[in-house]
């Protein structure tokens, strides 16, 4: 039977040794039954987008193997999107102050984040065949990753740790900075030598391709001057990381109307949860 183990199962750790790490038994495992609900969000650049609700029994699951299997684990340093410690804030922070900012995003990042290098990162990682084909079968559904899922957003940063690393190799070669926040990517560069990002950006394509991911064209892909409100997750970068303009006018003449008695366009928990944006932005950018 050991040998047969060996043989057919492979080398690693064991679903009998995953069960354990997750606090439960075997047969618990085994009951474990991937199973989805799918509704639509709005996008704000327009259309929708699709999110895949796992089952509560799924779901817990899913939050065990987070918890108690990827926590630990390291993804690239360039990867700041869903990791401890980061925000769009310290994202955005190290694109300031820079001649040219290039914003590119990936076509349906998570779905295109494969269930076939799920698996190879889980037989990466130690777990043997059948432990890494059924972690792969709790986390994936319908051949990538489920926008939905607890795992997924830490999941995409530590199957891509080979894409951060050939991205932040490519932009120093080309003298720019590099980061990665989920689906969108910035490049950053000191000096606007159009030829040189040009082809920067042309490699990113080559690379992204081979690991089985697209640019959206059009909209999407910006290149933002001096002379131009630079962007990055959201925050203006120019001079310093903040809201846009449009935004600190309107949340200014939002707090006067509160603290004059104005009827709030705003309900109270809204207004805290604008004035603790601000306030994190501002902590943030200074200790960075």
């Amino acid at each position: 039977m050991a040998l047969f183990d060996k043989l057919f199962k492979g080398k690693g750790h064991t679903v009998e040794e995953l069960a354990r790490r997750l606090g439960i038994t075997p047969g618990e495992l085994a009951a474990v039954r991937p199973s989805y609900t799918a509704f639509y969000i709005p996008k704000r650049s327009g259309g929708q987008r699709t999110i895949h609700a796992p089952s509560p029994e799924l779901k817990q699951a899913q939050r065990l193997i987070l918890r108690r299997v990827l926590a630990r684990l390291r993804s690239h340093a360039h990867a700041v999107g869903f990791e401890r410690g980061h925000s769009i804030v310290t994202n955005a922070v190290c694109h300031v102050g820079q001649s040219v900012v290039a914003k590119l995003d990936i076509v349906d990042f998570f779905a295109s984040t494969s269930a076939k290098r799920v698996e190879e990162y889980f037989r990466f990682i130690g777990w043997n065949r059948e432990a890494a084909g059924l972690l792969t079968e709790l986390c994936t559904h319908e051949g990538g990753l489920p926008q939905g899922a607890p795992t997924s957003p830490r999941l995409s940063n530590l199957v891509n740790h080979g894409l951060d690393a050939g991205l932040a190799k490519l932009a120093e070669q080309h003298g720019a900075a590099y980061t990665r926040y989920a689906d969108d990517i910035t490049f950053s560069f000191q000096r606007d030598d159009r030829a040189e990002i040009r082809m920067l950006l042309t490699l990113t394509r080559q690379i992204l391709r081979d690991y089985g991911y697209r640019l959206h064209a059009g909209r999407k892909r910006r290149i933002m001057r001096q002379h131009q409100r630079q962007e990055v997750t959201g925050l203006v970068v120019n001079r310093t990381v903040q809201l846009t303009r449009r935004t600190r006018r309107w949340l200014r003449a939002v707090k006067h109307r509160a603290e004059s008695g104005a009827e709030p366009t705003l309900t109270a928990g809204q207004l805290r949860g604008w004035l603790a944006l601000e306030h994190m932005i501002v902590k943030q950018r200074n200790a960075r």
